[in-house]
């Protein structure tokens, strides 16, 4: 693709993007909101303008489940856009995943592991920067990357950043201030759209780190066009970082069939075609399609029990 095209299949991308905010409920408001999330059950705790070397400084909002002392460690699910996670009342779209409300409850039956949330609020004006798998763009050819990384990326590329902050700055302090089972087995990380994409890239980048991930309504198209220069620079990444065993992973994937998600039926096939290709499978491997749900977090929400079973399914790893 030359320099024109590229630009031609970018060209949309900050109208788009707008419009995308809209409807992906994961634009972030200023870190100045000041009211915590309420939840229904456990409570919420933040570490607030958390800073770092790596990127900006950001709320992260923590949520301890109900009978969380300090004594017993949990294991840890970090959610990327943390300021999505909780209370519908504090989001710009008045939509949130209200994971305190589906967790809970599966605790205290005993279908998931005693666990804690950690959501680092996304950067806003740089999510897409962040977000995208960094490692990704070295399998674009020379126009594409370079008009992407001008023009969704702001000039600088910060996925590799984005990961620096979460694995050496803010895990460390959280293992500190709370009761957690610091090992791989017991830290997942899940976001949807770009935070799918991240998500991915972080299980793959830090699986010392990491231990599963759960990747919902990913956007690989990275743009707000269909196209197949994206996912196909995501499956050439995957393709050289996935583990040759495939006993070694645990991933969740899935996309809904409206709204944004309906453009990424190609791009999710071509990431699914490879895992099938490399010997992936269930259970490590798993690649859902939720027909009538769109990309919204009220939808992602209503299926989130089941990459939480997967994720931490009291009977897992």
């Amino acid at each position: 693709m030359d320099r024109r095209e590229a630009l031609t299949l970018l060209g949309a991308l900050p109208l788009a993007a707008a419009g995308a905010a809209a409807t992906t409920g994961t634009a972030a408001p200023s870190n100045a909101a000041p009211t915590l999330p309420r939840v229904v059950a456990g409570r919420v705790e933040r570490l607030a303008d958390f800073p770092s070397r790596h990127v900006a400084a950001r709320n992260i909002d923590v949520w301890l489940p109900p009978g969380y002392d300090g004594q017993r460690p949990h294991a840890v699910l970090y959610m990327h856009d943390g300021q999505m996670l909780f209370d519908p009342s504090t989001t710009w779209n008045r939509k949130a995943w209200r994971v305190d409300t589906v967790a809970a409850p599966l605790i205290a039956s005993g279908a998931l592991r005693d666990f804690i949330v950690v959501g680092p609020w996304n950067a806003g004006a740089s999510r897409h920067a962040e977000y995208y798998p960094q490692g990704f763009l070295d399998h674009l050819d020379g126009p594409t990357r370079q008009a992407f990384v001008d023009k969704a990326l702001q000039g600088r590329p910060r996925g590799d950043a984005y990961l620096r902050f979460l694995v050496e700055e803010l895990k460390p302090a959280i293992d500190a201030r709370y009761a957690t089972l610091r090992g791989r087995e017991s830290t997942c990380v899940m976001g949807s759209s770009m935070g799918g994409l991240i998500s991915v890239y972080a299980l793959l980048s830090y699986p010392q780190v990491f231990g599963a991930a759960a990747a919902l309504s990913t956007h690989w198209i990275a743009t707000y066009e269909r196209n197949t220069e994206f996912p196909g620079a995501a499956a050439s990444w995957l393709d050289a970082h996935l583990p040759a065993d495939p006993a070694q992973l645990r991933l969740y994937m899935d996309r809904g069939t409206t709204e944004l998600d309906s453009m990424y039926s190609a791009a999710q096939d071509t990431i699914d075609a490879l895992m099938r290709r490399r010997g992936y499978g269930p259970p490590g491997w798993v690649s859902r399609v939720f027909a009538g749900t769109g990309h919204n977090e009220v939808d992602w929400s209503a299926r989130l029990d089941i990459p939480l079973r997967f994720l931490l399914g009291a009977g897992g790893a």
